[in-house]
This record gives structure tokens, sequence and C-alpha cells, in this order.
């Protein structure tokens, strides 16, 4: 059978969102969080150093799901309005013309989630009244009939499901919310949530699904590890299911994620925004025998903009598109390092801020103050401080100086390759309240913004002190 007559081989893309790399433990986490995905990476690619550059979801997917970057999708704030350009094409849309049917579940309505010929929706989310949250045994309830349908049309599909287990709430069932902590979550000696609670904007949403009475941020992100350790669980249900149908080596499975996360770190507490490398660093895993070696790890720089023309090369599919991004099988082949090693970062999410990253130095620079009260220039020295937690804008002027010059020469060239403007700049209400603009300081910025039901919140607060 030649090459051109052979059935294209399906696609089951995990979009996972929330997921950081550097709490997987095929990525070198010491908790076991990710046992049945480390094992499919034994038998797959995994790449190092892959990067989410525009925070959060709603850029994320964006730049996952087309292949393109933000001057071209001209999405980077997550309360984007109105649609994806009708230039850019989605991958369900790219793949179309090969004779894939394509199914989506749970990404309806976002801009990137234009173009599957099914959508489907499971629950994911939760409160802490609702009890325990089995988001991954929601999406396989909807997400196996789909796979089986599929399978049984003998045509090539293309199946996204966009997981939620590690966005808050994090509510991971039994016997997961126990596996990674055994201590007393509401012991009063310890003081280290008092920070997080005294957080004006964010405490009524943390009230709805925390403990309460929650003092210690450890049991925190102990439920966000167990609540991946029990998608990880639920996803082998998913691979053993494309096994049982006889599709597994058939088909190119994906593991990626729309951005990472911050737990305590930065005080960006427990959500995704900040452009720090909790939130940038992603997985990206690619498990297809056919054309891929096993085992293998990739340490080049890449981001969401090289998975589209990646998929499509190892489809056999030339769809005639120009992307912004690069296939990662030269990559894999040990033809080319790395991509580009530099870039642009942006985030629109609860703050509004650009920068560049380097394999040495960080950048951030704020378009407006930001609720965290942040200085408007930071910058990073990822060798000396990986963990970014010494600024050095003032120490180093001259290096921030050289940094923005080519962050700026770089987004004067994006600007004029696709004769539209830099998106970061045309952002009006991107904090979602309509009339305010730009926050001219971080109080006003801070008494603006907020996320959660009060009501509920104080009640739930009474309920622990009776």
């Amino acid at each position: 059978m030649t090459a051109s007559s052979r059935r294209k081989p399906n696609i089951v893309h995990f979009g996972i969102d929330s997921l950081r790399a550097d709490h997987m433990s095929c990525y070198g986490y010491p908790r076991l969080t990710t046992p049945h995905i480390d094992r499919l990476a034994q038998e797959a690619v995994l790449f190092e150093r892959t990067y989410c550059p525009h925070i959060p979801t709603t850029s994320g997917y964006g730049s996952m799901l087309t292949g393109m970057d933000c001057f071209s999708t001209q999405i980077v704030a997550l309360r984007h309005r109105g649609g994806l350009r009708p230039e850019v094409a989605t991958l369900p849309e790219l793949l179309r013309p090969a004779g894939y049917a394509s199914v989506c579940v749970g990404f309806r309505g976002n801009p990137a989630s234009r173009g599957f010929d099914h959508y489907v929706d499971f629950a994911g989310w939760g409160s802490w009244n609702e009890g325990r949250s089995p988001k991954a045994q929601n999406l396989n309830d909807v997400a196996i009939p789909e796979l089986d349908r599929l399978a049984r049309s003998g045509e090539p599909f293309y199946l996204f499901l966009r997981h939620m287990d590690p966005h808050a709430p994090y509510l991971p069932p039994a016997p997961f919310e126990r596996m990674f902590y055994h201590g007393d979550e509401c012991d009063p000696a310890n003081k280290s949530m008092e920070p997080v609670m005294a957080f004006k904007p964010f405490r009524d949403f943390f009230a709805s699904w925390m403990p309460p009475g929650i003092t210690d941020k450890d049991y925190v992100i102990a439920q966000y590890d167990g609540a991946v350790a029990y998608m990880d669980s639920a996803m082998a249900t998913l691979f053993t299911a494309m096994e049982s149908l006889g599709i597994l080596d058939n088909t190119i499975v994906v593991i990626n994620a729309d951005h990472g996360e911050t737990l305590y770190d930065h005080e960006c507490w427990f959500d995704h925004h900040g452009i720090y490398d909790t939130t940038l660093h992603v997985p990206l895993i690619l498990r297809y025998p056919e054309r891929l070696p096993q085992g293998v790890r990739v340490a080049g720089y890449n981001q969401h903009k090289d998975l589209v023309p990646t998929l499509l090369e190892l489809a056999g599919i030339e769809p005639g598109v120009e992307f912004d991004g690069r296939s990662l099988l030269p990559m894999v082949r040990g033809e080319v390092a790395s991509h580009e090693s530099s870039f642009y970062i942006t985030e629109c999410t609860w703050m509004r801020k650009h920068g560049w990253r380097t394999p040495e130095w960080k950048l951030i620079r704020a378009l407006e103050p930001d609720f965290h009260f942040k200085p408007p220039v930071e910058l990073y020295n990822l060798i000396e401080d990986p963990d970014e937690n010494r600024n050095l804008a003032e120490d180093l002027p001259d290096v921030v100086d050289a940094l923005t010059a080519q962050m700026d020469a770089w987004i004067a060239r994006r600007e004029a390759e696709t004769g539209l403007p830099n998106p970061m700049h045309h952002q009006g209400d991107w904090h979602g309240h309509e009339g305010v603009g730009a926050f001219t300081s971080s109080q006003q910025a801070y008494d603006t913004l907020h996320i959660g039901d009060p009501g509920q919140a104080a009640k739930l607060q009474a309920e622990s002190r009776e």
C-alpha cells in the first residue's frame, strides 16, 4: 500500500487547561502525578521546552489550534470580543478537505473552537457545596461514545478533548484529595493562607471551593497535584479504549496544555495570570509509532504555533497555508537543535503586560498598572534565578534597554509582515468592566477586579465557625 492510498491517521488531542509541565512526573516532578502519561511518553516524543507565549486560555488555544501567533490571530485577551479572523483557519477546518470528521469536547464558544463538525459539553467546574468534582470522568462519559462512533465510521477523525481538572476549582475525588497531603489543612498555627484569603479580588472565589477555615497553602497545592493525578487515571481509560478499538497505533496522540498555573508563586495565587514561567512552560507529548521514535526527549525550544504544522506533516497533509509556526519533525530527527529561543510573551487576563524571553533573560513590561502592585518593569536572570524571584530591572538598566529594543524590533517586524497592529495595544475593556478603560493605578485595579460570590463565601465562612 502506498503512502498516498493509506488511510490517514486519526488525531486524538488532549488539550489540558492549566497544566504545568513541572508538576508532571515525566517532566521531573518528584510527586508521581502522571504515571499513565509517563508510560505513554515512553512510547512517544516528549518536548522539554514547549511554551505558551500568549496567556491565557483564549489566546493559548488560539495559537495551538491555528499554527499562528497573536499578530495573525489578533487574540491576546481572555475576554476577546468577536470570533477568530476569517483569514485564519483552525485545525478541523484544515483537516476537513482531507476527509476528517471532527468532534470537540468541552470547548464550545472559544474563537479557536470554530470549525468542528460536532460539539459535546460536560460538567467541568465545581464548588465546595457541590462536593468533589469528577471532571475527567464527566469528560470520559461523553467522549468515549464519540470515540466509539468515530472509530467505527472507518474514516479518519480529529477528536479534541479539553480537560479541566487542573483548572481551579481543584476538587479531585477520593482518594486523590489525600494522595499528596496528610496534615491538618485548618491548623490554626499555619498562617500561609492568610495573604491568599486577604487578596480581595479572589478571596470570594477561593472561599467557594477551598475548605472553610483553610490555613495551609500546601493542602491547596496538593489538591492541584491530586487533580492532575485523577485526570491522568481517567486519561488511561481513553488510552485503553483506543487500544481496545484497535486504533491506538494509527492515531496521533497529542498531550498539550493551553498554559500553566501559578500556585503559591509570585503572589498570583492559584490562577494562571502573569507571564512567569509557571504559566508559560507547558507539556507537549506526541505518540505516533509509524512516524515518531519512542522514548525520545527533545530539548529544543518550541511554541504552540508549531503544533498544527507538525500534526499536518505527520498526517501527510499539505494545506497550502503559510503558518507562523514550523513543524517540529526536523527537531525530532536531530536536523535542527531548536526553533526560536527568544520570543514575545503576552498576558491580558487579570493584568495587561508583555515582554521578551530569552534563554538567559525574562523582561516583563506593564502596559498599565496591575492589581498586584508589581513594578512597571521586571527583569529576571533565568540561569541564576530560574524561579524568577529577584527583579534586576533597577540594577541592570542596560539589559532592560537591550531586551526592550529586541522586543520592539520584533513587534515592528510582525506588524509589517501581517499589516496588522500589535493586539496588546488595542484591548479596550479587556478586564470586563465596560467603559472603565485602562487602569491608572494599581489601587484602582485592585478595587475594580473581582471574581466569586461574596454571599456564598460569607455563608461558607460562617458555617466553618459554627
